[in-house]
């Protein structure tokens, strides 16, 4: 049995812990909930993040051997060169969405103009290998977005779940504890004033006869 909380038994104290024990009631089925809602909407993340990640460790390693035999097929200095004069400004602007009332970050990329350099010298596979890049480096920011809504998610469910669990098996069951015990305290004071009552009545009785 859980302990019972440290009051006196009068029946103020039972109102006041009948009232608490109907608004912890509530707060768990709120609670509750909201960790059911979370977890549906973590398990769907984790699934996005899965099939992202999978994408991802699939293209990332293509693009990159493209660069590796574009160095192959033409001079290193040549696609060094190439390189150092495709390079662009890139900023993000970070955002925020809520998902079942967690703040989630929200990536958005902006690009710069990409700098030119020689079509004659440089290889084709080079002119792919860049373009698919530049279309490749906002799926990572999505990466990133969704790695981190699934963090910030998880800890969340952990939190909630504490919570859940603090109420359900410790607050709760106190709070019942105590009011089964000063129930019985002012059910027993009760029947001994009865008693003691009927014990002055029926001495009463016997002086009048």
């Amino acid at each position: 049995m859980a302990t019972r909380l440290a009051v006196n038994p009068t029946r103020m104290e039972l109102l006041r812990l009948r009232k608490r024990l109907v608004v912890a009631r509530r707060g768990h089925k709120l609670l509750k909930d909201k960790l059911d809602g979370l977890m549906k909407e973590f398990l769907e993340l984790a699934r996005k993040y899965k099939e992202l990640r999978e994408r991802v460790d699939e293209q990332l390693p293509a693009i990159l051997r493209q660069f590796v035999l574009a160095e192959v097929t033409s001079s290193g200095a040549v696609v060094e060169d190439a390189l150092l004069h495709m390079q662009q400004e890139m900023s993000i602007d970070i955002g925020e969405r809520r998902i079942m009332g967690v703040p989630v970050p929200q990536f958005t990329a902006h690009f710069g103009t990409p700098g030119a350099y020689s079509l004659v010298q440089t290889p084709t596979l080079l002119d792919s290998a860049s373009a698919e890049l530049r279309a490749f480096l906002p799926k990572l920011l999505q990466l990133a977005e969704s790695e981190q809504a699934v963090l910030l998610l998880a800890q969340e469910i952990e939190k909630t779940r504490r919570r859940v669990n603090a109420l359900e098996h410790n607050m709760i069951p106190r709070l019942l504890t105590t009011v089964r015990y000063i129930t019985s305290k002012l059910d027993e004071t009760e029947r001994s004033n009865i008693s003691r009552l009927m014990k002055i009545k029926a001495q009463r009785l016997a002086q009048e006869q």
